[in-house]
C-alpha cells in the first residue's frame, strides 16, 4: 500500500501543483520519488509531529492540500489536539497518512499498535476516514481525496498487501464496494471490511461456513456518511464487520450507531480485536490471532 500511495501522490502532484508532503523524519526508501521530483513541496519536519501538523494546517490555509506522513500512532494520537483544533475545526484540506495500521508494527509494541485510531478520528465531525483494502483502493481513495479536499485520514497497511480489484474502482464516502467471491450473489449475509482486513474477508468467504456470504469493502467512511448505511444494508439480514482495530468504538460500532435509528443495529456482528493485544508484542499475524480477529461466530440458523 505504501508504494501505491507514493506512486499515486507523485502522479497527482504532477497535475496539481498545490499538493505537498510533510514527513516526520521517516519514510525513507518510500517517499524519495516525491521528494526528488518536487523538492519545493516536500518538508521533513523532523521528529516533531505536533509541529508537522500545525505546519500542515498553516500551509493548507494558504491553498495547499497537504499530506502528513508517519508511522501508526505518531501522526494521530501524538498530535490529536492539532488535528482537532487546527485541521478539523477549520475544515482544512490536510490528509493525515498513517502507515502500518492495525498491528502491522506489532513487533515494536504498544506504542506502535494503531488499534484505537478509528475511535479517535471518527469522533471529529469533519474528518473523512480512508481505509483502503488493497493497493487499488489506495489509488481510488487518493483520487477522491484530491478531487474533494477536506480534513481526512488515510490509513495504510505496511507492505505486501495483495490486490483484489482488477482496476482502480470508483469510491465515495459510505459507498460499499462489492468484491468477487464464491458466495451466493443473492445471499442475505455479507462480510463488510474496511482497511487491510479485506484480505481476511476474502479468505473467510472461501470457507464453507461463509458460503452464504458476499464480500464488501468500505474504504471511505465517517460521521457524514452514517445516514447512507440504512439503505446500503437493506438487502442483508446479517452484516459481519471486520476490522484490525479494537472492537470498542471502531468500524463495527460506527455501523451499529448508523443502523440504530432504523432498528437494524441487531443485524451487525462485529469482529475486531480484543484489548488483550494491547499488552503483547509479536508479529501482525500472531497478534491478530491473539486478539480474535477472524474468529467469527455466526448466528444460529433455524432448521
Amino acid at each position: 500500500m505504501r508504494n501505491a500511495f507514493i506512486d499515486e501522490l507523485v502522479a497527482l502532484a504532477t497535475t496539481h501543483d498545490h499538493i505537498a508532503l510533510i514527513v516526520g523524519d521517516l519514510g525513507y526508501s518510500v517517499i524519495e520519488p516525491f521528494a526528488d521530483r518536487f523538492p519545493d513541496r516536500f518538508i521533513n519536519a523532523g521528529v516533531a509531529e505536533q509541529n508537522m501538523t500545525g505546519l500542515a494546517a498553516g500551509m493548507a490555509s494558504e491553498g495547499y492540500h497537504v499530506f502528513t506522513y508517519s508511522i501508526a500512532n505518531f501522526p494521530t494520537f501524538r498530535c490529536a489536539e492539532q488535528i482537532r483544533n487546527d485541521i478539523d475545526y477549520h475544515q482544512l484540506p490536510v490528509t493525515v497518512v498513517a502507515v502500518g495500521g492495525g498491528l502491522a508494527y506489532g513487533a515494536l509494541g504498544y506504542s506502535h499498535h494503531a488499534v484505537q485510531d478509528y475511535a479517535l478520528l471518527r469522533s471529529m465531525p469533519n474528518m473523512l476516514i480512508g481505509a483502503p483494502g488493497d493497493p487499488m483502493e489506495v489509488r481510488a481513495c487518493m483520487r477522491y481525496l484530491v478531487a474533494n479536499p477536506q480534513p481526512s485520514y488515510l490509513r495504510l497497511g505496511k507492505a505486501g498487501e495483495p490486490c483484489f480489484h482488477a482496476e482502480v474502482p470508483q469510491v465515495a464516502p459510505g459507498q460499499w464496494l462489492a468484491l468477487p467471491s464464491q458466495g451466493d450473489p443473492a445471499a442475505r449475509a455479507t462480510l463488510l471490511t474496511t482497511g487491510a482486513t479485506l484480505e481476511l474477508g476474502m479468505q473467510l468467504a472461501a470457507q464453507p461456513a461463509f458460503a452464504d456470504c458476499q464480500v464488501h469493502s468500505l474504504p471511505l467512511w465517517g460521521r457524514g456518511s452514517k445516514a447512507m448505511q440504512v439503505a446500503a444494508s437493506a438487502g442483508y439480514d446479517e452484516l459481519i464487520t471486520l476490522e484490525d482495530h479494537l472492537v470498542d468504538a471502531g468500524f463495527g460500532s460506527w455501523m451499529m450507531e448508523a443502523l440504530s435509528p432504523s432498528g437494524r443495529a441487531g443485524i451487525v456482528l462485529q469482529n475486531g480485536l480484543s484489548a488483550d493485544v494491547c499488552a503483547q508484542v509479536g508479529t501482525q499475524a500472531a497478534l491478530n490471532a491473539a486478539g480474535g480477529l477472524g474468529q467469527v461466530l455466526r448466528r444460529a440458523r433455524a432448521a
